[in-house]
């Protein structure tokens, strides 16, 4: 059987050092777990996770409320659901190594519990409800938006139907108050097989190039390579 790493790496991981030990123990104790112990009393951590659950989602909430002014209700319930989801969760779990923290029951080691995405959403969605206990809304804002931000700011990028071109002009204009523009530089082939190379300029630099068969195309393609240097 794999023992659970110690708790206290996890903390240095999440940078929130809890006051109640108990706390994040009974955050990291799977029900199998709970039930193979000899104090029936053992606590799980399904209560703590129905906390975290509403906890995380009204931190979400606030922080696309705050830092994209721009979007429509819709698209900040889109961001919302993609961060919290089941999926979302699991990402973050894997990436702070939660697996290696939680304990399980024998059955749940055996079949690959410590990889599972639903045992990593619900135990991480239990240790923000566990911070929420330990120290207060402020504490558990400042844990969720630490663990979360990058894969909101993502989230908020992959906007769903819009095209590079418009990415990338909503990112100039809201972050420069300009767009940028698109320059011509070459073509070469016949006329059935041209091949257009475009740069996306801005203030007079050049930020992405990229060819295409037509000259939307190639708009496109550069538009993509301005993004992808931006880390987008």
């Amino acid at each position: 059987m794999v023992e659970a790493k110690s708790d206290l790496l996890l903390e240095k991981t999440i940078h929130y050092e809890f006051d109640d030990k108990a706390l994040l123990l009974e955050a990291l104790s799977h029900k199998s777990f709970s039930n193979e112990q000899n104090d029936r009393s053992a606590p799980d951590n399904e209560r703590l996770e129905f906390l975290g659950d509403a906890v995380l989602g009204l931190v979400v909430s606030h922080y696309v409320f705050r830092f994209f002014p721009q979007l429509p209700e819709g698209e900040l319930t889109r961001i919302r659901s993609e961060v919290v989801s089941e999926k979302g969760l699991a990402v973050i779990g894997k990436a702070v190594g939660l697996g290696d923290y939680m304990h399980l029951g024998k059955g749940e080691e055996r079949s690959g519990g410590r990889r599972k995405s639903s045992l990593l959403a619900n135990t991480l969605e239990a240790l923000l409800g566990a911070v929420f206990c330990d120290g207060g809304f402020e504490c558990a804002r400042q844990v969720i938006e630490f663990l979360f931000s990058e894969s909101i700011q993502r989230a908020a990028r992959r906007k769903a139907g819009v095209d590079y071109k418009t990415r990338l002009q909503e990112r100039m204009q809201a972050q420069f108050g300009e767009v940028p523009q698109y320059v011509l530089v070459g073509s070469e082939g016949p006329p059935h097989q041209r091949s257009y190379t475009v740069e996306a300029h801005f203030r007079e630099a050049s930020i992405g190039q990229g060819q295409g068969h037509s000259k939307k195309s190639a708009e496109q393609a550069a538009a993509k390579q301005a993004l992808d240097h931006f880390g987008d």
